[in-house]
């Protein structure tokens, strides 16, 4: 029986009405006394609400990349991993966030091990000043013609600060005082505005978040994201938001 008739057999047995008649504090303590005693009603009801609501949000979500796909995906100020690929994924990151600490090995093995694959980094800092400064600072010429070396540098520090971030930087043969100097650019500030505006409009809360196509992956779901790249390059990415 769907949702609905079981709802409605549940209200007429819990009370019987003849014609008009006012629905006073009876009828709900006797709505009340049925759904306490039959849970699975309720149960249903929000199975179905919750369904409903990720429906939703998975339109809104496929209408707002399609609105920003240009944004996403061909933003020329963004660092990209495979610029010749044919398929592209986008990540919104914080170097600071443990989450996207754990996914960053399997990035990179994914950027290495799959060419067609275009790897889009959104610098998205969330965590604080040191995340502000390394975003920042990820962004330079410099810094970008590092790119997945600084990245993979970066993700490995479990307690990234600024000695840290320098040590980094040196590591991978940038000089730490003039990447920092670039860093002030407002250019640098103004695009990282613009990812945090992308991010909102696309009701990216957290990250990492991920998208390819149509398909977003909020999290460090990385079987998930897997699969979104095989179903593109199949050509059968649905437009779908994982949980």
């Amino acid at each position: 029986m769907t949702l609905a008739l079981r709802t409605a057999a549940a209200l007429a047995a819990a009370v019987s009405l003849s014609g008009c008649q006012k629905l006073d504090d009876a009828f709900g303590d006797k709505v009340h006394a049925y759904l306490m005693a039959h849970p699975e009603v309720v149960r249903e009801a929000a199975v179905k609400l919750a369904e409903n609501d990720r429906l939703a949000a998975l339109k809104a979500s496929t209408v707002a990349i399609d609105k920003y796909r240009g944004q996403l995906e061909r933003d020329n100020r963004d660092f990209v991993a495979n610029p010749h690929g044919k398929i592209t994924v986008v990540e919104f990151f914080d170097y600071r966030c443990g989450y996207c600490k754990l996914a960053a090995p399997e990035v990179v093995k994914l950027i290495n091990e799959n060419p067609d694959v275009r790897f889009v980094f959104k610098e998205f800092p969330i965590f604080g000043e040191v995340s502000d400064t390394a975003a920042k600072i990820a962004l330079t010429d410099s810094a970008k013609a590092k790119g997945v070396e600084l990245y993979k540098a970066l993700m490995a520090d479990r307690a990234l600060d600024d000695a840290a971030l320098d040590r980094h930087l040196a590591e991978v043969g940038v000089n730490a005082a003039a990447a920092r100097k670039d860093a002030d650019r407002p250019l640098i500030a103004r695009q990282l505005l613009d990812t945090h505006a992308l991010a909102v409009a696309l009701k990216i809360d957290g990250t990492p978040a991920f998208i390819v196509g149509q398909t977003m992956i909020p999290g460090a779901d990385m079987s998930a994201l897997r699969a979104a790249i095989a179903s593109a390059r199949a050509g059968t990415n649905p437009a779908k938001t994982t949980s």
